[in-house]
């Protein structure tokens, strides 16, 4: 039966590509262990606002979904693993050296991946690890060449 399913939907995927419709990425969900935690690490650092708390699920802002690790394991049938460097999210901030020092000020130690440093064409990042180990980049926005 789970085969005829994906028949199907893969299906129905192929018809809606070949008439040039597009899917829409709603969102980027990551694995917790800590709900409570990762909550207040991505209000206190970010910004971020919890939009709907759904029984180990939570969606915030900006697209951005917290998984509650028991949960995840229970649906693929394996562990997680920690800063598996596979994936990263990225954030913008114009004033990076004032994010860097609130990061230093954080009460919860930062694991670093790399301090504040510019890349070659000139925009300034940083990369860390969230209390469960996602890799988060931030760096400052970067402009489009019009030549």
């Amino acid at each position: 039966m789970i085969f005829t399913e994906a028949a199907a939907f893969s299906a129905i995927l192929a018809r809606g590509l070949e008439r040039g419709r597009k899917m829409k990425l709603k969102n980027v969900l990551i694995v917790v262990k800590d709900m409570e935690e990762s909550v207040k690490f991505y209000k206190e650092l970010f910004g971020l606002d919890m939009i709907l708390d759904n029984d180990g699920n939570v969606i915030m802002t900006e697209g951005l979904v917290l998984q509650d690790r028991r949960v995840w394991e229970g649906f693929i049938g394996r562990g997680v693993v920690p800063e598996n460097n596979a994936s990263e999210l990225y954030f913008e901030e114009t004033d990076i050296e004032a994010f860097a020092e609130k990061l230093e000020r954080y009460n919860v130690p930062i694991q670093y991946v790399n301090r504040l440093m510019e890349h070659s064409w000139g925009q300034k990042v940083i990369r860390f690890y969230d209390p469960d180990g996602n890799l988060i980049e931030v760096g400052t926005p970067m402009r489009a060449s019009l030549d």
